[in-house]
């Protein structure tokens, strides 16, 4: 049976869409059957892997509030290994539909828990806020991603998000973990964002991915292709991020046999030069 991931954190642009989205193309391309649920409203990881939401006629929604099966709303991408359950602007209203609805909290474990053993893994990607849907997600999931934006502002609301997955933990979902923390936008030539990755890394200790997503140009196109990074430029450094950020939770998964010196893939300096002149 697979594993689902959250990919979370309430303050908004810190990375979530693009890790969620590039997170599962590369466990795809890593071979592991994976399906990315987009369960913010505006839909961003649908349109990162080349759908139209306008013309999205069921999605996760149908699935929690009408009880629609997600197996009859999931779409195939262009990576084979990866499919999608999209997001619709609908979304939005259904907070206020399941106030009244019995085990309102578990709307989506109960839809996702009907495909679970057709992956390897299920990636949530979810909005920026600690809402009903929020809290659907994590109590679906086995584990959350919380990525932490490498400036001044990182750690802000991030005890309330902690304290929300304590709470979470305790009365819904007692099973949940915290896959780990994740360092993304780093620029390492900014005192700020060195300093970020040392405060997190006291803090959270061995909480902390030992990869980190640095900041990239590329990154920020692939979207508006409808193509996740691996599909768009294989070779920049945002593609060897995420390609050593799946290979790292696979090892901490125990899922693959790579060795410990080679776990992290080394930036040649072909591309090192290429992203100096992207950034």
């Amino acid at each position: 049976m697979g594993k689902i991931i959250a990919i979370a954190n309430q303050k908004g642009g810190v990375g979530k869409t693009t890790t969620a989205i590039n997170l599962a193309a590369c466990l795809g391309v890593l071979e592991k059957k994976t399906l990315i649920v987009d369960s913010d409203p505006q839909a961003n990881a649908t349109s990162g892997v080349g759908f139209d939401p306008r013309n999205i006629k069921t999605s996760i929604y149908e699935c929690i509030i009408n009880e629609v099966e997600p197996q009859d709303i999931i779409l195939r991408t262009d990576n084979p290994n990866l499919d999608l359950l999209p997001a619709h602007i609908d979304l939005v209203g259904a907070e206020i539909e399941m106030i009244n609805l019995p085990n309102r909290e578990k709307m989506m474990r109960m839809a996702l828990g009907k495909i679970k053993e057709q992956y390897d893994y299920i990636i949530i990607d979810c909005s920026p806020s600690l809402g009903l849907i929020t809290i659907n997600s994590l109590t679906a999931a086995d584990s959350v991603i919380v990525p932490v934006q490498c400036e001044y502002f990182a750690l802000e609301g991030l005890g309330k998000l902690l304290n929300t997955i304590k709470i979470v933990q305790a009365k819904l979902n007692p099973e949940l973990s915290i896959e780990g923390m994740l360092l993304t936008m780093y620029d390492q030539r900014l005192r700020l964002a060195n300093q970020v990755v040392e405060e997190v890394k006291v803090h959270f200790q061995q909480m902390v991915f030992n990869t980190v997503i640095h900041r990239n140009t590329r990154l920020g196109e692939a979207p508006s292709h409808g193509e996740t990074i691996i599909m768009h430029d294989a070779s920049c450094n945002g593609s060897i991020n995420y390609l050593n950020l799946a290979r790292e939770i696979l090892q901490n998964n125990d899922q693959t046999r790579i060795n410990q010196e080679d776990k992290i893939i080394e930036v040649n300096d072909e591309v090192e030069s290429r992203v100096k002149e992207e950034v």
